[in-house]
């Protein structure tokens, strides 16, 4: 997800620093215009490690902060989002291990050489700078010349702002903040239609969208989901989970009774058991899934009658003009037919949630028993508490040609608001599907 290119190359060299002791209350160092560095953004959770203009998965970045560092082709680049436009100064919190360290610090195209010294962790001043429109900026630090085993431990870029409210940021759970955040698109059912026994739709990922750690579900519903990832360079899937109505994160915490189980799987397919996100039955087959094309996800629910709910999963590839089962599970404890349905987007590997990604989430159709297919055109868009909070603000959904989009991370400037409505436009022509002729 590259960042918002409202975000302006965040770039500076300086030379001499006025430095203080760090006060843990608080961070008051003035800069020259008198405005306090009084905004500390953690390293932890807002930056990344970079290397010739490219990200690099070196553990640059750790739990406590800038670690390590002892590289000089590696930059450090910190994003926060500035909510309003003015002037704002800078700084950062940092120590050397020892002697004397010298970074380029660069922001806007603006650089300037700062020196660090002092084994204690110091507030170090470095410029007053002015940000001309709201959006998404960074800035760099890079190794110049160091005495010292590393260049720098650093914790938190500082910024001085009038208006401390209008800079965004990951504060805490940096875990999900460095994952970035997920985006629904939670779809209305039209009037009168209640037990949907099928729900269709289809996927297209852009070109160049198919980042690693990208999990493009395309039909969820309120027990499981179904969707294709992006695993590694070389692996991608097509998962359907199911969860057990037993609440728990350990799957082998779930009473007997409550375990979902498998009843058929399709050629090829991975079945088990999955927890940490609640817990329940999951099934996945790798399957070289391309970018442009366009493929449908067809889920069924059917209640047995004897307090049992069975789900079925199919996957359509045009390559080769046919539905194929993934899986089949019974989940037990339940008597319902689909609902809550909706679509997501969502990076699960934290290193990843520096670059944005897009799918495409088309013609969308719900099949009930007794009065057909109904069509889908309506949509709210969502996010997690990541973006509710305001620790990630890169993230937009809506219509785009004659369905809808969702796309999330990069630090990207294109936000669209949470809870907002949608309608695309409605095409008329239902899938021609006999179910009888599905595995």
């Amino acid at each position: 997800m590259r960042y918002a290119r409202i975000s302006l190359v965040l770039c500076c060299w300086n030379l001499l620093c006025a430095c203080t002791l760090y006060n843990p209350a608080t961070t008051t160092t003035p800069g020259a215009s008198g405005t306090n560095l009084n905004i500390a953004i953690p390293t932890a959770g807002n930056s990344w490690g970079m290397s010739n203009g490219e990200f690099i998965s070196v553990n640059l970045v750790t739990a406590e902060g800038v670690r390590n560092w002892n590289n000089p082709s590696h930059t450090i680049r910190t994003f926060f989002y500035v909510a309003q436009a003015g002037p704002i100064a800078l700084g950062v919190r940092a120590r050397v291990a020892a002697g004397v360290s010298r970074l380029k610090f660069n922001f806007r195209n603006t650089s300037q050489e700062i020196t660090l010294t002092g084994t204690g962790f110091r507030d170090t001043y470095i410029g007053d700078f002015q940000v001309d429109y709201p959006g998404y900026y960074y800035v760099d630090l890079t190794g110049g010349e160091r005495t010292g085993a590393v260049f720098a431990d650093v914790d938190q870029l500082l910024v001085g702002s009038a208006n401390p409210a209008a800079i965004k940021f990951a504060r805490d759970d940096f875990y999900f903040a460095r994952r970035g955040p997920s985006v629904h698109l939670n779809f209305g059912l039209p009037d009168g239609v209640d037990q949907v026994e099928w729900f269709y739709s289809q996927l297209t990922i852009p070109a160049n969208q198919d980042v690693v750690g990208s999990y493009f579900m395309a039909n969820g519903f309120g027990e499981g989901y179904f969707g294709i990832q992006v695993n590694s360079a070389t692996e991608r899937k097509i998962l359907f989970s199911i969860w057990s109505p037993y609440q728990t994160d350990d799957p082998t915490a779930i009473p007997a009774a409550y375990k979902v189980r498998l009843l058929r799987k399709g050629e090829g397919v991975t079945t088990g058991e999955f927890g940490n996100e609640g817990s329940g039955g999951q099934s996945f087959k790798s399957y070289n899934w391309k970018t442009g094309v366009t493929y449908g996800f067809l889920v069924g629910a059917r209640p047995t009658g004897e307090g049992h709910t069975d789900y079925s999963a199919y996957f359509f590839d045009p390559a080769i003009n046919q539905w194929s089962l993934i899986a089949q599970f019974r989940r037990p404890q339940t008597h319902t037919y689909l609902k809550n349905l909706y679509s997501f987007l969502e990076n699960f590997i934290p290193a990843q949630g520096v670059y944005a990604r897009k799918g495409l989430y088309q013609n969308q159709w719900v099949f009930e028993t007794n009065t057909g297919w109904h069509e889908l055109t309506q949509a709210t868009f969502t996010a997690d508490d990541t973006a509710r909070k305001g620790y990630r603000r890169d993230y937009s959904g809506g219509t785009e040609g004659q369905g809808f989009y969702l796309k999330n991370c990069g630090f990207t400037s294109d936000q669209v608001a949470v809870d907002t409505p949608f309608e695309r436009k409605r095409l008329r022509v239902p899938p021609q599907i006999d179910f009888t002729l599905l595995e």
